[in-house]
């Protein structure tokens, strides 16, 4: 019988945090799906339409948790694929730090848009 192997410890948090992201993000793409596909068609959705529903606090709150989810999600699971290949030593922590730096990058960008649609001032 083959071994189990898995980058996540046993009763690690990063285990977890993977599922109830993947949870969270399921349920935010039913939305989207929903809204842009059901509620507005595509010959509906302009930028102007678009910058209504950011100027909304729900809305506008929603996407950065999106935002913010979908980066963990992402990045959490590319790294440990790649620790499950056998990536370790100082590649490793390169690999992870690298990942950290475009995380913060992609982080930074999407609240700048996200501001930016909502009419609020970006940094």
């Amino acid at each position: 019988m083959a071994e189990r192997y898995s980058s996540f410890q046993p009763g690690g948090r990063r285990w977890l945090w993977q599922r109830i992201t993947a949870a969270f993000l399921v349920i935010v793409l039913a939305f989207h799906f929903f809204l842009l596909h059901f509620v507005y068609h595509a010959d509906e959705v302009t930028f102007a339409l678009s910058s209504a529903r950011m100027e909304q606090w729900t809305y506008y709150s929603l996407m950065i948790l999106f935002l913010v989810t979908a980066t963990f999600h992402g990045v959490n699971g590319v790294y440990n694929a790649l620790v499950n290949q056998g990536l370790s030593g100082s590649k490793k922590t390169a690999v992870k730090w690298t990942l950290v730096a475009a995380s913060a990058l992609l982080i930074v960008q999407g609240i700048r848009t996200a501001n930016a649609w909502a009419g609020l001032p970006t940094f």
